[in-house]
């Protein structure tokens, strides 16, 4: 019992002790590191040779080891004391010196370790983000310092701590550059328009730079100049000392620090967004990096393999480079990944940045960027210079998502224009106009690029892209023709007859007589009837269905020969788009039916829009086209056909639609093809097995040999399919829309 009793007085004895024990250890720790400065003589001596690296170590693990103990949470004696006596302003005094050699290292991994491992908040004490703040100027400082490392670990624990708690950003804004660059910008902001005009006629930066040249400080916007001025933003701070980090050599440590600027934008706070935009240099820095980065691609880039790169992350290609994977595959590789791959983090910041935030960088990426160094490249007339900045455009749009972003890039390529074209405008954008006419180039690599650039164009979730190209021409509907009182019933009437005595016509059915393509094998009961379907305002999906699908006559069909070549192939893929696409558009505010036409209209000509006249142009020439270009063409047609809107899916899929005088329809257009076909191939000798051994050698059945009217032949397959797969659109759109 007596044992038992000493034993409890022993234990309360050193609890008592313990608190006073560590704080002569620490103070114990700290007079060791003062005493060196007396004593020391060699002020050469590497840190790492002396015992101060040790005993900081020591009063980290004591600090840390307080915290535990205490039960309560207050603060305990031996960190009141590295408060009050300010030991970390000491240090980071130290640290700015230099010395002994190898300090700022030392004190980096201190403050760390510090932030990191304390519980309780320290950046709200005087004492503490004042030297923190002393200590975050002297990172970036000189790209060639050994302590990185050190800076990115450090700065990133700091942007941690400040988005656990964004109250703290408060100690990190310079309010008095703040306050006076919101008064700069309020004095300024009636002659900026004018002074940005100006500007921008007289420093028209250069068109292209050479191969890994670097861009010259008057190549840089002149309002990009005045932004940085103001509020003196170049003084060093956290965002300045994030933003250089990001372009260390070093691809881990620029990778932890674009992390740390993420945790920075993403901030909720009005006022910090605001300080972001105002009072820093942020926006514009990020602008001109991509503009710069743009600029180092070489002249001579392989456009191809600049499309078969595909989409980059910039997480992982700046941890592919830093081990060593980042290999050159082709000339000017590793300049198209780093370009592509800062793109996608500037998207990726603008997508996850305050509002406020992300609109001031999206607005930067297109002044600086977009107007000042891609137009000048999309606008140029060398071919090669055409496929590059394509491809690299076609790329742009790839890695594009966020909605700000999306805005801006949809807008600088196609203008805000929602007016109905006219076949004249000598103000429609010039960029929208010449990447429409490169479509139809005299170089089929051109075309193709331009092809595929509008195909990804067409796939982005925005609904100014449909409307600008297609919509906005067909919204009054002038394509039909015009009729009043009741010559309109009598033309409905008339018309209805015609469809019937088209169905009727050999043209049309004599393919499908016998055993052949017996209509269960291609058309599946539509889920609507022909009434209900006509009581919506949609023509029957059998009808138009059995339109497309007997449109290409028995005498040049070959799908028939060929296993897996039906009609039913191409359901499942239609199905799956048209979902995509209902998806994209859920929230378009787009009619459910066609429009009334207006009885009283002005007689104007109708014109479906440069996009739609060059997609119809080169659909008519499908009997003399390369047959990769055709099935680019057919590739595009597909994606407009599938968006789902009334006035489109009269104009491109209804067969049946009365059109007006001097008007033309995707279906009208294959008609004519397809008579210009009968007629040629009354010359061509064995056309049906040359027309087959062309599918099989397509399809990889037979070797490549020559054989005549090739493209021709080509021609013919592709339409084939085409007129199928708009046969799948057809049943797919005009059944309930999906879910």
């Amino acid at each position: 019992m007596l044992s038992r009793l000493s034993a409890l007085l022993q234990q309360a004895v050193e609890t008592e002790e313990e608190p006073v024990q560590l704080l002569e250890s620490f103070r114990g720790h700290w007079k060791g590191i003062t005493n060196y400065y007396i004593v020391t003589t060699d002020e050469n001596l590497p840190v790492k040779q002396t015992d101060i690296p040790w005993r900081l170590r020591q009063m980290v693990d004591i600090l840390v080891y307080e915290e535990k103990q205490s039960e309560s949470g207050e603060t305990g004696p031996c960190m009141e004391y590295f408060l009050q006596h300010k030991i970390l302003e000491t240090l980071c005094t130290l640290a700015k010196a230099g010395y002994p050699p190898g300090m700022k290292q030392q004190v980096l991994v201190l403050v760390t370790k510090l932030l990191g491992q304390i519980q309780q908040p320290l950046l709200p004490h005087v004492n503490v983000h004042r030297p923190v703040q002393k200590l975050i100027c002297l990172c970036g400082g000189d790209p060639t310092s050994n302590t990185e490392k050190e800076e990115a670990q450090f700065l990133t624990t700091v942007c941690v701590k400040i988005k656990q708690d964004p109250y703290l950003m408060n100690f990190f804004i310079e309010k008095k550059n703040f306050a006076e660059s919101q008064r700069s910008l309020s004095c300024s902001s009636e002659k900026s328009e004018v002074e940005q005009e100006e500007a921008d006629s007289t420093h028209a930066p250069r068109l292209s730079l050479a191969a890994g040249a670097s861009p010259s400080p008057t190549d840089q916007p002149v309002a990009g100049k005045s932004t940085k001025d103001k509020g003196t933003q170049l003084e060093k701070n956290l965002l300045h000392a994030v933003l250089i980090l990001t372009s260390s050599q070093e691809k881990r440590f620029a990778l932890k620090a674009c992390e740390s600027l993420l945790l920075l934008v993403t901030l909720p706070e009005d006022v910090t967004a605001q300080y972001l935009v105002e009072g820093t240099a942020l926006c514009g820095t990020l602008a001109d990096r991509l503009a710069d980065l743009y600029r180092l691609i070489p002249e001579d880039t392989d456009p191809g393999q600049v499309e078969l790169l595909g989409r980059v992350n910039w997480r992982s290609h700046s941890a592919a480079a830093s081990d060593g994977e980042d290999a050159e595959s082709f000339p000017g590789r590793g300049d198209v990944v780093s370009f592509l791959s800062w793109l996608h983090y500037c998207d990726q910041l603008v997508g996850e940045a305050h509002k406020v935030t992300a609109a001031a960088l999206a607005r930067e990426i297109r002044t600086r960027f977009f107007h000042k160094v891609l137009e000048p490249q999309l606008l140029q007339v060398s071919e090669m210079g055409i496929l590059s900045s394509t491809a690299l455009l076609t790329g742009i749009l790839a890695h594009t998502t966020s909605p700000q972003l999306l805005d801006e890039l949809v807008c600088f390529l196609l203008g805000d224009g929602r007016q109905a074209e006219v076949p004249v405008d000598p103000g429609r954008p010039a960029l929208r106009c010449q990447l429409i006419e490169r479509c139809n180039h005299l170089s089929d690599e051109i075309s193709m690029a331009s092809l595929r650039f509008f195909e990804q164009l067409l796939q982005k979730s925005h609904e100014h892209i449909i409307y600008n190209l297609v919509l906005r021409n067909l919204s009054d509907r002038r394509y039909v023709a015009h009729n009043t009182g009741p010559e309109e019933a009598a033309a409905d009437s008339e018309l209805l007859d015609e469809a019937e005595e088209l169905e009727d016509d050999p043209f049309f059915t004599d393919i499908y007589v016998g055993s052949r393509f017996p209509a269960a094998d291609w058309l599946v009961a539509p889920a609507t009837t022909q009434a209900t379907a006509k009581a919506n305002g949609k023509p029957g999906v059998n009808r138009i269905v059995h339109s497309f699908l007997c449109l290409v006559p028995d005498a040049v069909k070959t799908s028939h020969l060929v296993a897996g070549s039906g009609y039913d192939t191409y359901l499942v893929d239609a199905h799956r788009s048209f979902q995509g696409c209902c998806a994209r558009a859920a929230t378009w505010n787009r009619p459910q039916r066609p429009g009334a036409q207006e009885r009283c209209r002005p007689v104007v000509d109708f014109y479906e829009g440069d996009f739609l006249r060059m997609l119809l142009d080169r659909m008519s020439q499908i009997l003399h086209q390369p047959y990769d270009l055709n099935l680019q063409i057919t590739s595009v047609i597909s994606e407009v056909a599938l968006f789902p809107h009334p006035q489109l899916d009269e104009y491109v899929l209804d067969p049946y639609v009365s059109l007006g005088p001097g008007c033309r329809s995707l279906f009208s257009v294959i008609v004519r093809v397809i008579g210009d076909l009968m007629q040629r191939i009354q010359r061509i000798p064995q056309f049906e097995a040359k027309l087959l051994l062309v599918r099989k050698q397509l399809m990889g059945l037979e070797p490549e040999d020559m054989v005549d009217h090739a493209t021709m032949l080509k021609g013919v397959i592709v339409l084939e399919e085409f007129c199928k797969e708009l046969a799948a659109i057809s049943f797919v759109k005009y059944s309930p829309e999906p879910d």
